[in-house]
């Protein structure tokens, strides 16, 4: 194993357990997933796994992260070579055209708006009928009180590139520009929620 290669990410070490919970309780027994900004790679190399019948996809546009990711899941059958990705791009190479799941944490505070809409976008073209895009991190709600910590972050990610956290109601806009609903909305430890989103019943 690369380890000079091989980042690691306290937060991710400590949500990893309850995203896996929730992944396995919502999605099939069996499938292709795709994770978008898979940085560290902890993530992909904890929760493929958990998810035994996955054929999981990492993926990063980031040079480092893919070495980092490549470190930490060597020698995992069930976890493809990772990808580099953008998601800003109209079509997405080395990504399965039909996806049972995309999995998305800790992208949208840290990306700019665009980057939503397009993640959206190619969730609609590459989730099969009954595919999930999920995306799992902090959000700002209407009529939601937002935690100290959370409003804290959000001021210091404004300052320093001003950026932050997304609206969840501006993100299911988008998701709804692109055919997708959202379809669950789980309350996650430290403030976080993770959103399952399929396709609408237009679509």
């Amino acid at each position: 194993m690369n380890d000079a290669a091989r980042r690691h990410s306290p937060a991710a070490e400590r949500n990893r357990a309850p995203i896996l919970a929730e992944l396995q309780r919502l999605l099939p027994p069996q499938g292709t997933l795709l994770e978008i900004a898979s940085g560290t790679g902890q993530h992909a190399a904890f929760c493929s796994a958990g998810l035994p019948g996955w054929r999981w996809l990492p993926s990063d546009f980031d040079e480092a992260s893919l070495a980092s990711i490549s470190a930490w899941c060597e020698g995992l059958d069930r976890v493809a070579a990772p990808v580099r990705l953008d998601v800003l791009q109209p079509h997405w190479p080395g990504v399965p055209m039909a996806l049972d799941a995309i999995y998305c944490a800790n992208l949208l505070h840290i990306a700019p708006w665009a980057c939503c809409a397009a993640l959206m976008d190619g969730a609609a073209r590459h989730l099969s009928a009954r595919g999930l895009l999920i995306t799992y991190g902090p959000y700002l709600e209407d009529g939601v009180p937002t935690s100290s910590g959370n409003l804290d972050f959000d001021a210091d990610l404004r300052a320093r590139c001003r950026l932050g956290l997304r609206r969840r109601e501006d993100v299911e806009r988008e998701a709804a520009h692109a055919g997708l609903v959202l379809r669950e909305r789980v309350a996650m430890p430290a403030n976080n929620l993770l959103l399952a989103w399929g396709r609408s019943a237009a679509a």
